[in-house]
Parts: C-alpha cells; sequence; structure tokens
C-alpha cells in the first residue's frame, strides 16, 4: 500500500456563514497533472465549480524556458478573471508556480494559490529522520523553488532533489504502468533511493499518478506527500476563513484544453473520474501559438 500523507488541521477552521460567493474557482495546468489537484478539490469542496485549463497545446512547462511559462501563467490567469470573473487561481503546476506564482499575486487583486509552499509544509510534518526528498521537472527544480521553500521553513532539513524528465510524458499520454517507465524511474529516482530520505514530496502534480511505481522504487516505509491534496486543504481553509464559499448544488465543471480536445478527454476521463464529461477548446493569443516539439 502506498503511504501518503494529507492535512486534516484545516478542516476545524469554522465557515463564515454570513458571506457567500457563488464565483467559481480556476484551475489550470499543463495538461493533465492539474486533474490531481481538480480531484482533490472536487472531493473536499463538492459544491464548488471549476473552471480548468489544460494547455495541452504548449505542454510540457518542465523543459521550457521560465521565461515563457511565466507569460503562459499570466495570459491563463488573467483569461480566467476576465472571462469567468473567478474568485481564485490555483496554479496546479509546479513549474507554473516557481516560475510565476509572485508576479502573479504582485499582479491580480483575486487569490493566487500554488502548490510549493503547501506541500514543503506537509512534508516536513511528517518526517521524523529530516531527510526528506522532492522530485520534480527540471524546470521546477532547476529554479531553486523547493530548496528556498524548505530552508525558510528549516535549514537543519537534509533536502535531496531529482529532477525527472519524461515522467510528464508518459502520464500525458495515460501511460502510467509500463516497463518503460518503471526502468526510467529506476534510473532518475536512485538519489533519493541512496539518501535514505523517509518523506518525499512529489512536486510535480502529474506525479501522483505514477505514485505506484515510485512507491516501489523507494520503499513502501518513504510517505508519499501530493502537492495535490496540499492544495486543496490550503483552498479549502482560504474559503472558509474568508466566507467565500459556495453555496447549492454541484454544478459540473468546465474543462477547456489548447491542444486536441478528444484526447483530453479521454485521457482526462481515465485519470480524473466521471466529473469529466466534455472538454472545450481554449486558444491561446496567437502570439503565443507555438509548435509543440
Amino acid at each position: 500500500m502506498v503511504q501518503w500523507s494529507s492535512s486534516t488541521s484545516l478542516l476545524l477552521i469554522p465557515p463564515n456563514l454570513h458571506r457567500m460567493d457563488p464565483r467559481p474557482i480556476g484551475v489550470f495546468d499543463s495538461g493533465f497533472g492539474g486533474l490531481t489537484v481538480a480531484r482533490a478539490l472536487l472531493d473536499l469542496l463538492p459544491q464548488e465549480r471549476l473552471i480548468y485549463v489544460g494547455d495541452t497545446g504548449r505542454y510540457p512547462y518542465g523543459s521550457k524556458n521560465l521565461d515563457d511559462v511565466r507569460e503562459y501563467a499570466l495570459e491563463i490567469t488573467q483569461w480566467l478573471i476576465d472571462e469567468h470573473d473567478v474568485k481564485m487561481v490555483v496554479v496546479a503546476c509546479n513549474t507554473a508556480s516557481a516560475a510565476a506564482l509572485h508576479d502573479l499575486q504582485d499582479v491580480h487583486a483575486t487569490p493566487i494559490v500554488g502548490v510549493i509552499d503547501a506541500g514543503v509544509r506537509s512534508l516536513l510534518s511528517v518526517s521524523e529522520s529530516h531527510r526528506v526528498g522532492v522530485v520534480g521537472t527540471v524546470g521546477t527544480i532547476g529554479s531553486g523553488a523547493y530548496q528556498s521553500a524548505v530552508s525558510e521553513v528549516d535549514d537543519s532539513v537534509q533536502l535531496t532533489c531529482a529532477a525527472c524528465p519524461g515522467f510528464v510524458e508518459f502520464v500525458e499520454r495515460g501511460e502510467l504502468m509500463s516497463d518503460q517507465v518503471r526502468v526510467l524511474a529506476q534510473r532518475l529516482l536512485s538519489p533519493i533511493v541512496d539518501a535514505k530520505v523517509d518523506a518525499l514530496l512529489l512536486g510535480c502534480t502529474h506525479y501522483p499518478f505514477l505514485a505506484r511505481t515510485i512507491a516501489d522504487i523507494v520503499g513502501r516505509d518513504v510517505v508519499l506527500v501530493s502537492s495535490a491534496d496540499e492544495t486543496a486543504f490550503q483552498v479549502r481553509a482560504m474559503l472558509l476563513k474568508s466566507g467565500g464559499t459556495r453555496s447549492g448544488a454541484f454544478e459540473s465543471p468546465l474543462f477547456l484544453s489548447s491542444g486536441d480536445v478528444d484526447e483530453f478527454a479521454r485521457i482526462g476521463r481515465m485519470l480524473l473520474g466521471p466529473e469529466l464529461t466534455e472538454v472545450g477548446r481554449w486558444k491561446p493569443p496567437e502570439r503565443m501559438v507555438e509548435t509543440q516539439e
């Protein structure tokens, strides 16, 4: 059984019943990875409506220049605010969070939530040995965002980071348990195994889909921490504290893709579940459209 960590203390915050906000929550990612965040939000906050943008026409973000990723994040966030009047934007991508979160928070009055800080807090809370690991994309690990976030909380922690190029592409193809992904994982996760960590943060929202393979390699005694789950708890806490929750019956999420909408619907339904009924087309401005390599 995969060992997971999840927060529960945030559930104790009482809601402000005198204020409600029926507007949707915007969520975006480079593709399918943010569906782990969407799944957690749907489970934890079933009354909230989600608007999800999967930028599959320009994925993967992890291998791209961070300046480009920052532009993508600014563009999608602005669109969610302008077109759907979202009450909050969840940057459900670790690379985009590392590249753009502070800029987004500086530009917009709308609350912007990333996936890095919540994951780090949970990672450190479950570790007993103070030897922890983070796995993520080349862009995320190279940005130093997790290294900085961990040191800000506790600079005595021994942190081992490993970039895992190729993991996102396997998930985007819906290939989660193949021999090829296992061989790649054995090679890329060897620094984590050698460091003898007792907790490992899956620092890319795609990676929980590979949790079984990752757990087999790093050892079932290592606690896996999902930044997706922790981000959902943070969103819930913020809404309850502000009184900005939505009341009423469940309303189907809106899913949009900048790439092949049929492929997004097929793989996305397999990864997320029955809530993903159909996918619309989201088109970036022409100046930002790139040819996928």
